[in-house]
């Protein structure tokens, strides 16, 4: 069957899966798909697409054994390196064939089973976007104050209605699909693009369970990235706020020198020496590097977008 039957042979639903390093999961997760969901689904024609973001584990052998004990439905798709979950994501939505598209990770720690309740929340009460939204979290003290400081912000900053715990697991339409993948960014934050469509949305609150095998490879300097991410492609607020700390400092300039010139036509000796006039230059100079970094941010995301660099490379389709 060529490639263009296989697009035109559509499907009712898509679970796209992002791989990273996660060999000892792949199995049960799919496993449990089978048994939570298509078996409570059997009306419905499915796919697992599976994307190995430069595993450097054994995920992808593993990805070829479930392939060859179930080729109708599973394929498999190999990047040349790691290119980021993100990139991973989108290749898995370039492929896809469903009426509508799931986003789960490959860790276990978001239970398969929430499938059913956003597969009848699409089909039956026509939902375009089902989101899964985190209520508790069974991880460490810190990965739980990293990732509620993470989507504080982004509430905060750029999405009104961005959950507290955030969201990984997800349906969306195709429609809802074909948006996202016509506004190519460089560096998209995926999760944004979704609230940023306005389609029907509805929320499913869940509790996520702890990793039950591996280590998370979701690091805090890859949290950074996200969260800049997300503010500099949905937010002005850091343009804004660079002219707002101007004016502050303009206002707080003036004054200072109101205080030095009535200081000299009453008699009184202003502060005078070293210290104050260092305090001062490194203050300003801080402040005026921070600014800098902030467009050069935005700049370099102008370049990297201009570029129009692929967001990943795939090494080989597994169909």
């Amino acid at each position: 069957m060529q490639e263009d039957d296989i697009k035109l042979k559509k499907i009712d639903y898509s679970v796209v899966i992002p791989v990273y390093c996660n060999e000892t999961s792949l199995k049960i997760l799919y496993q449990t798909i089978q048994t939570d969901v298509v078996l409570q689904n059997i009306s419905k024609s499915y796919e697992m697409i599976f994307i190995d973001d430069g595993s450097f584990d054994a995920s992808f052998a593993v990805l070829l054994e479930l392939k060859k004990q179930d080729p109708e439905h599973v394929k498999i798709i190999k990047f040349t390196r790691n290119f980021g979950q993100v990139a991973a994501v989108l290749a898995g939505y370039q492929k896809a064939r469903g009426d509508c598209i799931i986003n789960i990770s490959a860790d276990l720690q978001d239970p398969p089973r929430l499938i059913n309740e956003m597969l009848h929340a699409h089909f039956n009460e026509h939902f375009d976007i089902v989101i899964c939204h985190r209520q508790s979290r069974d991880e460490s003290f810190f990965r739980k104050f990293s990732s509620g400081v993470f989507y504080t912000l982004m509430k905060k900053l750029s999405f009104p209605d961005m959950p507290k715990g955030g969201f990984d697991l997800f349906l969306m339409s195709r429609r809802v699909k074909d948006q996202i993948l016509l506004n190519n960014e460089s560096n998209p934050f995926i999760q944004g693009k979704i609230l940023w469509t306005g389609f029907t949305k509805k929320w499913i609150p869940y509790d996520r369970e702890r990793r039950k095998s591996g280590t998370s490879k979701w690091t805090f300097s890859k949290k950074i990235k996200y969260l800049i991410d997300g503010v500099m492609g949905y937010s002005f607020l850091p343009l804004r706020l660079m002219s707002l700390v101007g004016m502050c400092i303009s206002i707080l300039g003036f004054t200072y020198a109101l205080v030095i010139l009535f200081s000299k036509i009453f008699g009184d000796i202003p502060v005078q020496g070293w210290a104050p006039l260092m305090i001062v230059i490194l203050i300003l100079s801080g402040i005026q590097m921070l600014m800098l970094g902030i467009i050069g941010e935005y700049l370099w995301r102008a370049l990297d977008q201009i570029r129009q660099r692929p967001m990943y490379i795939i090494e080989k389709i597994v169909d």
